[in-house]
């Protein structure tokens, strides 16, 4: 079932690079919104259905990544790029926050929604990209397999 995805490569290539912008538009940093992505899963809905048909982001696995988002740019940087030992977490106070009970839940919960919106966007994108290239059906045919 998997084959369909071989088909989309070269594809999944040109609209990272044009869905590059939207993504700096976003709250995710370029690196954050790689390991966002390394978690999302696409799939064909409905692909016998040439009406009703249409790529979609499974984003079930996003929760397990979400608490590694504020590491990830600081392991990207370097301690050394940083000035110093890199700031995971928003600083003392945040910590502190966290520590009480603060918002943080809200925030994650908020961020997962925003990952999950960016990778539908994503979806569409590539459904659209195929779509324009003439090879939307070759792929929902390879999926309905």
């Amino acid at each position: 079932m998997s084959e369909w995805r071989d088909l989309i490569v070269g594809a999944r290539m040109t609209v990272d690079q044009e869905f590059a912008p939207r993504v700096a538009e976003s709250q995710f940093s370029r690196q954050q919104w790689g390991l966002i992505m390394t978690a999302v899963e696409f799939e064909v809905e409905h692909p016998e259905d040439p009406e009703r048909a249409r790529i979609v982001a499974d984003t079930s696995k996003l929760p397990a990544v979400m608490p590694e988002l504020d590491d990830v740019d600081a392991t990207m940087a370097g301690p050394a790029a940083a000035g110093g030992t890199p700031d995971r977490s928003g600083g003392i106070l945040d910590g502190i926050k966290n520590l009480l009970g603060g918002d943080d839940g809200d925030s994650d919960e908020q961020r997962r929604a925003a990952a999950e919106s960016l990778a539908q966007e994503y979806a569409a994108e590539l459904q659209a990209h195929l779509e324009s290239t003439g090879r939307w059906d070759e792929v929902r045919q390879a999926a309905s397999h």
